[in-house]
Order: structure tokens, then sequence, then C-alpha cells
């Protein structure tokens, strides 16, 4: 039976104050985005921060509702865990060098890339509900992406737009954008098996 960590007061700061982070980020970016508000909303990073900004909201301001109730379960805070840890980490690595950011941008694209997911990992670490996962919570969890994907295809064969370079397949090709989504799968269902490993390890 999961139970919720100790040490509330903690805890509550903590989430408040990476909610209004969060909510503070997203709507910058918003303000200084060009194209369309679809578009925007049409980012996994975007989707993945407004995860973080309303499980938080949720869970600190109403614990006892059923929204907040569900943003506590353990299952559900790695599973937020895990989508912003592979934003991070495919921004960081692969598409950071593809832009050039300053002023605003710059402090926006590091928010939403950097400081808000180091956070909420640090939040997971040390304030998430305890428990134990189920091995098998990794493959629900890919469910998400894997919709999210399929999305940004269809969309962008029919607008001619994808939200990111590896998922273009206008430019690459369907065979290439398929290897690409098969190897961010894998990332996926690693790290999900590493975050699974870790509530299964320690207390």
């Amino acid at each position: 039976m999961q139970s919720v960590s100790t040490n509330p007061g903690p805890k509550k700061n903590f989430a408040i104050a990476l909610a209004c982070i969060t909510w503070l980020s997203i709507a910058l970016q918003y303000f200084i985005a060009t194209g369309s508000t679809l578009n925007f909303f049409s980012y996994f990073t975007v989707q993945s921060n407004l995860l973080i900004a309303i499980s938080l909201t949720f869970s600190s301001i109403g614990p006892n509702s059923k929204s907040g109730i569900f943003f506590s379960r353990l299952s559900v805070q790695s599973a937020i865990a895990l989508y912003i840890f592979i934003v991070a980490l495919v921004y960081n690595l692969i598409l950071r060098g593809l832009f050039s950011w300053t002023g605003w941008p710059w402090l926006a694209d590091n928010l939403l890339h950097v400081v808000v997911p180091v956070l909420y990992i640090l939040y997971w670490l040390y304030f998430k509900t305890s428990g134990r996962l189920k091995w098998q919570d990794g493959i629900y969890w890919m469910i998400y992406p894997l919709i999210y994907l399929v999305y940004s295809l269809v969309r962008g064969s029919m607008v001619q737009w994808y939200p990111y370079p590896f998922l273009h397949a206008g430019n690459l090709g369907y065979p290439t954008v398929l290897i690409n989504i098969a190897m961010v799968i894998a990332v996926f269902l690693v790290a999900a098996l590493v975050v699974i490993f870790i509530t299964r390890s320690r207390r």
C-alpha cells in the first residue's frame, strides 16, 4: 500500500515553488514563441512541463481531491519524472546545438529544458510517494509517448510542420524517422526500467 512521503511541510513548499516556476516558464515560452498555439502545445517539452505544473498544483493545493490523489500516486509521479528526464536528455544531447538563443528565449529554453527537469527529478527522488512499482508499469508509461509520436507524424504530414527535426519525415523520409522513433522508445524503456529499479531497491 502506497503512502505519502513524510515531512509534508518541506514537500509542499517545494511542490508549490516548483509549480510556480514551471507555470511561469511555460507562460514565458508561450509569449515569446512564434507560430500557432497548436504548434506550441505540440512540443513534448511543453506537454511534459505542463504535466509537472498541473500535477504539483493539484497534489499540493488539493491533495485530498480526486485530482490530487491521482497526481500523488507513485506511478503517475514516476511517469512524469521519466518524461521530463527524456526531455532534458534528448534536448541537451541532441537538439541544443541546433539553436543559439539569447535574452528571454535563452532563459525560457533553459528553464524548460534544464531547471524544471532537474528540480522535478530532485522532487521525485526525495518527496515521491513511497511504494514499489511493478516492472510492467514501464510498458504503460510508453502509451503516451507512442500516441504523441503518432500524432506528430500524422499532423506533420497534414500541415508540413514537425515539432522536432528527427521527426521531420518530409526532410528525412519515413524509414529514417521510424529508426529515430525506435531509438527514442528504446531510451524511454531503459530509463523506465531504471526508474522502477530505484523504487524497488530503496526506501
